[in-house]
């Protein structure tokens, strides 16, 4: 049974597989726990046997295909995306994962800073500085801040002082920190969360300061809207796996 990785967009119910299957279920098997569609075990798109470590997980994934109506949508299902990307991506590429994270430790977003207006400063050092403070106390990771959008060069020490934060990780908290970081722009956020200094509703907030501030001039944009709670949805399959494997 394969599955499949299609990215959160609107899609053509008719382009869409049907729904197949009547009961889903997860059962333990050697290496951790699979997920069955009528007594038949799921597989990635690459073929590997779709198996996690953790009962949660699996249970998780199990609830998006009964969930699913007459027809598969890819797009309500982050989670089952999330662990066929770790299986069939990162699982091989591990390293360049891990150093894609790092990259944005190079750039993170809570160090470039508006130089104005006002209430837009004093939201982004009300969300972001104290972070950066914490990862300076906890990790000893000291991050260079810049106002507007050019690039200053972070310390060789700091990017280092994230590798070690990140520690040793499975291929799954590693695809799931990868998705946080990617989401958000900040390595700094998905290492508060690998550590539960953030919740994922926390660190998605901090991540939309500035979303939000032109939000509350503006108004909300219904397509950005969609878009912005597909992500959510990436980051809380996300924060799941690393919350089961921490």
């Amino acid at each position: 049974m394969t599955e499949m990785t299609t990215a959160p967009e609107k899609l053509d119910a008719h382009k869409l597989p049907k729904r197949f299957y009547e009961k889903v279920a997860t059962a333990a098997v050697d290496g951790g726990y699979a997920v069955h569609l009528d007594g038949r075990a799921l597989r990635t798109p690459a073929k590997a046997p779709l198996i996690v470590p953790d009962e949660s997980i699996a249970a998780a994934i199990a609830a998006e295909w009964a969930g699913q109506r007459e027809f598969i949508n890819p797009a309500t299902m982050p989670l089952t995306r999330l662990v066929n990307s770790a299986l069939d991506g990162v699982s091989r590429e591990p390293d360049e994962t891990r150093a894609e994270i790092l990259r944005y430790a190079g750039a993170d977003m809570l160090c470039y800073r508006s130089e104005g207006p006002d209430r837009l400063v004093a939201l982004q050092e009300a969300s972001w500085t104290p972070l950066l403070g914490w990862m300076q106390e906890r990790f000893h990771a000291r991050f260079v801040l810049a106002q507007g959008i050019v690039h200053v060069e972070q310390f060789p020490e700091t990017i280092e002082a994230v590798d070690a934060a990140l520690g040793d990780l499975d291929i799954l908290r590693l695809a799931a920190l990868n998705t946080i970081t990617t989401l958000t722009g900040s390595a700094v956020l998905a290492v508060a969360v690998l550590h539960r200094h953030l919740s994922a509703e926390e660190a998605w907030a901090a991540a939309h300061v500035d979303e939000d501030y032109q939000i509350s001039l503006w108004g909300e944009d219904e397509e950005a809207s969609i878009r912005r709670a597909g992500r959510w949805s990436e980051i809380q399959a996300a924060a799941l796996v690393v919350a089961a494997r921490g």
